[in-house]
């Protein structure tokens, strides 16, 4: 037996992808799925009156669906170097009833391509039940988080306070746009049906006497036998448009931006100790430095996204070049760019809900940072108390701004804590509100709608986005990661 380790394997079937995605790209799922389409061809054509199809036929050939002999395709690819009819031949042998009508009338784009959406089908399946599952997993964050105030960032600097969980509705919502966008690439694939060499049914025409009503008759009926109940395309050359594949992909690469920019933040908040993807007991950060914990999973996230960002160009400049009804230089394209644009959507997805529901919040850490930079920010509210109080808006200004100064280049040039308030406190200017400094400096009081926001969101928006996929949310499980 050939050592599998003696050869090159994708990382992302070998490391990485989920068992079930890797299986639906298979050479098993691809191979059965070409014979699977001859199937139901035959079937259809014996329904519409087409003599020399018998029962046994079909019977054998349906008994043999997943009777693969991959030796013998092999060997009969390499002398014909003709994939799909290396796969006729050897379905022939499983099956010598049926040897002389597989394929009957078809074109080798009738199972290539239409084996191909039904795989894309299936695999944006399993694609929007993992996300579903993230939304709603990083949703639960949210809710938890709704109200506890953290430090906003703009350019990386300190800026206004916003919450946790707030914070994390910015990440859904992206979310949310991309289940939009995949559900709506699934729903929008169809089916090549049974098009003929170059899309004008002529094989089928010629087949069925001149019989226009049964060549629509059998493409509407092997569509619908492959889950493709009216949605056959209505016109095409040999080949589906790829620009179906540019719709299909792009919704991935789409994708793929949202979790990198999730993965960014937390990994630019775990630098800051406020926030944590999990961390193992027995998890070994670095190799020479054995205190580190590196957000070695969202550096995943972002690596693996980067890579599924550009996947869509090869599909655009594929679709861009295709001549005509068809050019064979999409073929060997196709096969790395979809299936790697699916099997890397699947391991960034579990990663990511790994990261999510294991996500850990620090939330003194949080607090340190605030009473850092609040000071700064709460002088807007000590002037208005002064003026309350009686005092002039503009003489007020100034003593902040003196003051502000003054704890700043504490801060920058003797390396000290923020001591702001302290200065205020003993400045007799602001005695009037020396009391009033604590409740002015509430981070409670500087979130502004957050919480409320928050819930709107999960409610008006989040639910009804789940609600359909009620029963895949249900059912979820912890995304178990191998490496």
């Amino acid at each position: 037996m050939a050592d599998e380790n003696a050869k090159y394997q994708s990382p992302l079937t070998s490391r990485y992808a989920s068992a079930e995605m890797a299986a639906n790209f298979s050479n098993n799922t691809r191979f059965g799925t070409w014979r699977r389409l001859w199937v139901r061809l035959a079937q259809a054509e014996q329904q519409l009156g087409i003599s020399g199809i018998t029962d046994g036929a079909l019977a054998e050939m349906s008994a043999n669906v997943d009777n693969i002999d991959y030796k013998v395709a092999a060997e009969e690819e390499k002398r014909r170097r003709h994939d799909v009819m290396a796969h006729v031949h050897a379905f022939g042998i499983a099956a010598p009833q049926a040897a002389g009508i597989i394929h009957l009338g078809a074109t080798s784009c009738f199972v290539t391509d239409n084996a191909d959406l039904i795989i894309f089908r299936d695999a944006m399946d399993l694609l929007i039940s993992k996300l579903v599952v993230v939304i709603d997993s990083l949703s639960q964050f949210a809710r938890t988080h709704r109200a506890l105030p953290t430090l906003g960032f703009t350019h990386f600097q300190p800026a206004q306070l916003t919450t946790v969980g707030k914070r994390a509705t910015l990440w859904v919502q992206e979310l949310l746009w991309d289940l939009r966008n995949m559900q709506r690439a699934r729903d929008d694939l169809g089916f090549r049906g049974v098009k003929g060499t170059t899309g004008t049914q002529a094989s089928f025409l010629s087949l069925f006497n001149g019989d226009d009503e049964k060549v629509e008759e059998l493409d509407r009926l092997v569509a619908e036998l492959s889950g493709f109940k009216g949605k056959s395309y209505p016109v095409c050359g040999q080949t589906y448009s790829r620009k179906v594949d540019v719709d299909f992909v792009s919704a991935l690469s789409s994708f793929g931006a949202t979790a990198h920019r999730i993965a960014t933040d937390i990994r630019l908040l775990a630098n800051l100790k406020e926030i944590e993807e999990p961390f193992e007991r027995d998890q070994i950060g670095s190799s020479a430095m054995a205190y580190k914990r590196n957000p070695m999973r969202s550096e995943r996230v972002c690596s693996l996204s980067r890579h599924l960002m550009v996947l869509i160009g090869d599909v655009l400049q594929t679709a861009s070049v295709q001549w005509l009804e068809r050019t064979l230089d999409d073929s060997a394209n196709r096969r790395i760019a979809i299936p790697e644009a699916c099997l890397t959507a699947d391991i960034v997805l579990a990663t990511l809900q790994n990261v999510v529901e294991g996500l850990v919040v620090y939330p003194q850490v949080i607090a340190r940072r605030i009473r850092s930079e609040l000071p700064f920010m709460a002088t807007e509210n000590f002037i208005m108390a002064m003026v309350q109080k009686g005092g002039d808006r503009q003489e007020c200004h100034e003593q902040i701004r003196v003051l502000s100064h003054e704890a700043a280049a504490v801060v920058k040039q003797q390396g000290g804590d923020n001591d702001l308030i302290e200065r205020v406190r003993k400045c007799a200017y602001f005695a009037p509100i020396a009391g009033e400094l604590d409740s002015l400096l509430d981070p409670s009081t500087f979130i502004g709608r957050a919480p409320v926001q928050v819930d709107r969101f999960l409610a008006d928006f989040v639910a009804p986005a789940l609600a359909p996929y009620a029963d895949i949310i249900a059912q979820k499980k912890p995304a178990e990661l191998s490496v």
